[in-house]
C-alpha cells in the first residue's frame, strides 16, 4: 500500500499517513523501526524507483526529448523487485523481534500516543468510528483528485489534513477545546522533524547558492569520460548517488546533471533510455539514507526514529536494491534499451 502511495502519489505528499503505520505496527506487535520501514521504506522505493516518477523520469524524458514514461515495463519490474525485496525484510525483521523482542531497533523509544488503549480484538467500530472513516475517506478522495487534477502540493494537502482532523474530531463528538488540544499535542511531537527538515533544506540551499553543485556535476561528469560502456553506466549511476547528497531534489538534480549527462551518454553510446535509468537509480536508492533528504527525514521524525538506528536497519537492504538495480542497468546496456 505504502509502495504504491510512492509509485502513484509522491513523497512528501504521504508524510501525514506515516502515524497510521506506527499505529498498526505496534498494535500488531510489531515496533516503530517496522513502521519505519512498512512507510517510509515502501514510499522511498516506490517514489524512487517509480515508473511513472514526473520529478525524475518524467523530467529526464523531457530534457531528453523522449516519449514521456517510456520504458515503463522495465521499470515496473525494478520496481516491483525492490518492493518485494523490502517487505521481505520486513516481514523477516518482525518474526525476529517477535521471537527475541531484545533484538528490537527502537528500544527505549517512547511510543506514547501510537499504542490502543485495549487490545486490538476488543475493539468494534461505533457509528462515530464509521463518520470518522467517512471523514477520512472522502478527504483522501479529495486530495488524490487535487493532485492529479489541480497540481495540488504541500500545502494544499496540509489544509486537506487539517480539515480530516477538525471533522473528525466533530463527528467524533469532542470538543473544541479536545480538538485544539489534541492537534497542538501532534504539533510538539512533530516538531523536532520540522527543525530537521530545516537543517536539511539549508545544506541544499548553501550548495545550490554556492553553484557548488554545478561543480561537482560538471567535475564527476569529466571523470566518465575514459571508462569501457559498462563501467561507464555504472560509474553515471554512482555519480547521481553522490549528487543527491547534494540536490536532493530529483527534478532539480535532472536539470543540473542530465543536460551533462545525456549528451556523455550519446558520446559513450549509451541509449538515452539508460543514461536516465542510471540517473534514476542513483538518484531514487540512496533517498533511502539521504540525510539532506527533508521529507525523508521528516517521515523518520513521525516514526520517531533516530537517523542512525533507521541506518542500522535501512543500509544492508539499500545495499541488495543496488546490486538489483544496476543489474537491470547492464541489461539495458547490453539490449541498448531504447526507444533512443
Amino acid at each position: 500500500l505504502f509502495g504504491c502511495l510512492g509509485v502513484f502519489i509522491g513523497y512528501e505528499n504521504n508524510i501525514a499517513l506515516i502515524p497510521i503505520a506506527a499505529i498498526t505496527s505496534l498494535a500488531l506487535g510489531g515496533d516503530l523501526m517496522l513502521a519505519a520501514g512498512i512507510s517510509v521504506g515502501a514510499v522511498t522505493v516506490g517514489f524512487g524507483l517509480s515508473p511513472v516518477n514526473p520529478y525524475t523520469v518524467g523530467t529526464g524524458h523531457t530534457l531528453a526529448e523522449m516519449p514521456m514514461f517510456s520504458g515503463w515495463l522495465v521499470r515496473s519490474i525494478l520496481c516491483f523487485t525492490a518492493l518485494t525485496f523490502l517487505a521481505f525484510c520486513n516481514v523477516r525483521y518482525f518474526k525476529r523481534i517477535i521471537k527475541s523482542p531484545e533484538k528490537s531497533l527502537s528500544l527505549g523509544i517512547d511510543t506514547d500516543g501510537f499504542k490502543l488503549s485495549k487490545p486490538l480484538s476488543e475493539y468494534r467500530l461505533s457509528v462515530n468510528n464509521w463518520l470518522v472513516m467517512l471523514v477520512f475517506v472522502d478527504g483522501m478522495v479529495t486530495m488524490l483528485y487535487g493532485v492529479f487534477t489541480w497540481g495540488w502540493y504541500i500545502n494544499e494537502i496540509s489544509a486537506i489534513f487539517l480539515m480530516i482532523s477538525i471533522g473528525a474530531g466533530i463527528v467524533s463528538g469532542q470538543s473544541g477545546r479536545t480538538i485544539s488540544e489534541t492537534a497542538l499535542k501532534s504539533v510538539s511531537v512533530v516538531a523536532p522533524g520540522a527543525f530537521m527538515v530545516g537543517f536539511a533544506t539549508s545544506i541544499k540551499v548553501a550548495m545550490e547558492m554556492g553553484n557548488i553543485s554545478d561543480t561537482i556535476a560538471f567535475n564527476l561528469s569529466e571523470g566518465l569520460k575514459a571508462l569501457p560502456l559498462y563501467g561507464s553506466a555504472l560509474a553515471m549511476s554512482g555519480s547521481q548517488c553522490v549528487m543527491n547528497f547534494f540536490i536532493p531534489s530529483g527534478s532539480g538534480q535532472a536539470l543540473a546533471t542530465l543536460p551533462i549527462m545525456i549528451p556523455l551518454g550519446d558520446v559513450l553510446g549509451l541509449t538515452r533510455q539508460t543514461t536516465i535509468l542510471a540517473f534514476q537509480i542513483g538518484d531514487g536508492v540512496t533517498n533511502l539514507f539521504n540525510p539532506t533528504l527533508g521529507g525523508l527525514i521528516a517521515m523518520l521524525a513521525m516514526c520517531r526514529i533516530p537517523f542512525d538506528r533507521w541506518l542500522k536497519f535501512i543500509l544492508p537492504i539499500v545495499g541488495v536494491i543496488l546490486v538489483m538495480s544496476w543489474i537491470t542497468l547492464m541489461i539495458a546496456v547490453a539490449i541498448k534499451w531504447g526507444p533512443i
